[in-house]
């Protein structure tokens, strides 16, 4: 799937406006603050029906209003018949294989009509394809995303949460499975912590954690097992730069014998302490001649120069692109949100290269950093 148009109403800082996006490389230039990330951010918005960057879903309407729409047109890349002109035939295909894609946000109430008085209580968030409402489950995926920014760069030495949300990014694209399992493990998760708390505060039997247990043990076991054949496939990609990096899974196994384990420790802290929601991952780099380093691999957290770190997040990155592709057939759109600023010039080839193998949309604050991807770009000015 690529984009072909976004229509922006009420989202972040546009209170209306339209892009049309080739589908080759497609630059916005604009100065800092001006809003060229909140264009990736309704993009990927679009895609897995989530912001990477708000904290509340509110935080993304416009503060002057009650309601944000986003509209996207998607669509198949096509093979273009041979002469002048498309034939009619490939016409037509062209408009059915357009799908309409719309999130509309709301703060849970709605005025409606002229009358401030008149106010209606509205769903927070309602996803549509082709106007018919869906769910999360269905909704994302639909167009798929890879998305890099200079907060990536930070994968390697952040909080295991920022790995955990990487992870989730990619498969839940790719695999419904995996959307419903850790829609299904997040909701009962919660369940089984407030019956913690309430078996530490007021007493309750330990039997009614039964049936978290085992709704937490099948789905967990399901995101753990995809997030291990990810993780694999990364390590299986080709050395990056001359430099050999790998990906070690950090893995919380949730099951009877875990629980049981920790059993005393969990009510205590009212919390669960084991299961995909306390995994982690850590980037190596292998032929390492550091003394501390064990078996020849430098945990880059560690031991890695901050250019060593920026080239593992990239080959990462090139390998979540590979891997969207290999598991659903589609070329992902790529985001890349102001990174050049923040590679030094071999970085910044490397991602130049990268930009022209799929429809990528670059947002920059200085139209140098980009002059050299492709000439006749489409260059989308802000500002």
């Amino acid at each position: 799937m690529l984009i072909n148009k976004l229509a922006l109403n009420n989202f972040r800082n546009f209170s209306k406006k339209h892009f049309e996006f080739g589908k080759g490389v497609n630059v916005i230039v604009g100065p800092n603050a001006i809003g060229k990330t909140n264009i990736l951010e309704s993009i990927y918005l679009l895609s897995t029906g989530k912001s990477f960057k708000a904290r509340l879903e509110e935080e993304m309407i416009d503060y002057n209003s009650d309601i944000a729409r986003i509209v996207g047109e998607v669509g198949h890349r096509l093979v273009e018949h041979s002469g002048l002109e498309r034939s009619k035939k490939q016409k037509e295909a062209e408009e059915l294989q357009k799908t309409k894609l719309e999130t509309i946000l709301t703060r849970g109430e709605i005025q409606i009509g002229e009358d401030p008085e008149n106010i209606q209580k509205a769903p927070r968030k309602k996803m549509l394809v082709n106007g018919l409402p869906k769910r999360l489950i269905d909704f994302s995926g639909i167009l798929k995303v890879a998305l890099f920014g200079p907060w990536d760069l930070d994968l390697v030495t952040e909080s295991p949460s920022i790995r955990r949300k990487f992870l989730d990014s990619v498969l839940s694209q790719v695999d419904r499975e995996y959307r419903r399992a850790s829609l299904s493990y997040e909701k009962g998760l919660r369940q089984r912590n407030r019956l913690l708390w309430r078996i530490r505060e007021e007493g309750l039997s330990r039997s009614q954690l039964l049936f978290w247990n085992q709704l937490l043990i099948k789905n967990g076991d399901y995101i753990s097992r995809k997030r291990a054949e990810f993780i694999d496939f990364v390590n299986e990609s080709p050395d990056f730069l001359d430099q050999d990096f790998s990906l070690e899974y950090d893995s919380s196994a949730i099951s009877e014998g875990r629980l049981m384990q920790y059993k005393d420790e969990e009510v205590a802290a009212a919390t669960t302490l084991v299961g995909p929601h306390r995994d982690d991952f850590i980037f190596k780099l292998k032929n390492a001649k550091n003394a501390n380093a064990k078996n020849g691999d430098r945990d880059l957290s560690k031991y890695g120069s901050r250019g060593e770190q920026r080239m593992g997040v990239l080959w990462v990155k090139l390998a979540e692109l590979n891997y969207i592709e290999k598991s659903t057939g589609e070329r992902p759109v790529l985001l890349l949100d102001d990174i050049f600023s923040e590679l030094d010039h071999e970085h910044r080839a490397v991602v130049s290269e990268l930009a022209k193998a799929q429809q990528t949309i670059i947002t920059t604050a200085d139209e140098h950093y980009v002059k050299g991807i492709k000439s006749g770009n489409e260059i989308i000015m802000l500002g």
